[in-house]
């Protein structure tokens, strides 16, 4: 990175990513390497996206403590132990950009057909229902980075409270990040050019973290629900472009 404009880009990028992770409870990821991989290095990018991803979701988990069942995710997290390292292995062997453009596909067409269906009854589950969905998002967690994506549909389809998914698909995706980061030995990708970076933008994350999630209060179940499915679409796209 380079100049005042790369820093400002860097920082707006943060913002944002900050702000609508903080509303929606995830695609931080998502918004902020659509900037940040003009101006840094893809290891660099990883790097921040793992570290400020931590910091925004483990501040949402906390915010929403109040709402945290651990007999509810325990099977996600059972799940996603065991498909974390198989997504991880298969990085070796799957085509990335086959991985991308299926996962978006998955993302477009679920989104619309859940907007054009809003009266969609709850799915009927249990844990060992919560438990293969959580294999299945620790496989994708570990092949693509987007660690909630599956949850997040899942959670939708279960018909719960915004409250009650939040406090699902965020510690599972918290959980997932650590599982991939370890995984993958994210820690010798981390040079002193990405902790300076690191700390440059903590405030600005924190500020956008924030301010989401005083939005995220305002909003209502229906509400909610549609800018989940919005980003979901979004994220499809942008994986398919």
């Amino acid at each position: 990175m380079d100049g005042l404009f790369d820093l400002s880009l860097f920082l707006l990028a943060t913002l944002a990513a900050a702000l609508v992770a903080g509303v929606a409870g995830f695609a931080f990821g998502l918004v902020a390497a659509a900037a940040w991989l003009h101006i840094l290095s893809p290891t660099q990018t990883a790097a921040l996206i793992i570290g400020f991803g931590l910091v925004v979701q483990g501040y949402a988990v906390w915010k929403l403590r109040h709402a945290l069942s651990l007999p509810r995710l325990i099977p996600f997290f059972i799940g996603a132990a065991f498909g974390v390292p198989i997504g991880v292995a298969l990085l070796e062997h799957a085509d990335p950009a086959h991985v991308r453009a299926g996962t978006g596909i998955l993302l477009v067409v679920y989104s619309l057909y859940a907007f054009f269906r809003p009266s969609l009854k709850p799915v009927a589950a249990g844990p060992a229902a919560d438990a293969g969905v959580g294999f299945l998002n620790g496989i994708l967690g570990g092949m693509t980075g987007l660690a909630g994506i599956l949850v997040t549909i899942w959670c939708g389809l279960r018909g719960w409270k915004k409250d009650e998914q939040r406090a699902v698909f965020q510690p599972v995706g918290v959980a997932i990040f650590v599982m991939s980061a370890l995984w993958l030995g994210a820690g010798g990708a981390v040079s002193g050019d990405t902790v300076k970076l690191f700390a440059i933008g903590l405030p600005v994350l924190l500020a956008g973290s924030w301010l989401g999630l005083k939005l995220y209060g305002r909003l209502d179940d229906a509400a909610f629900r549609n800018v989940v499915l919005l980003l979901l679409l979004v994220s499809g796209v942008s994986l398919l472009f």
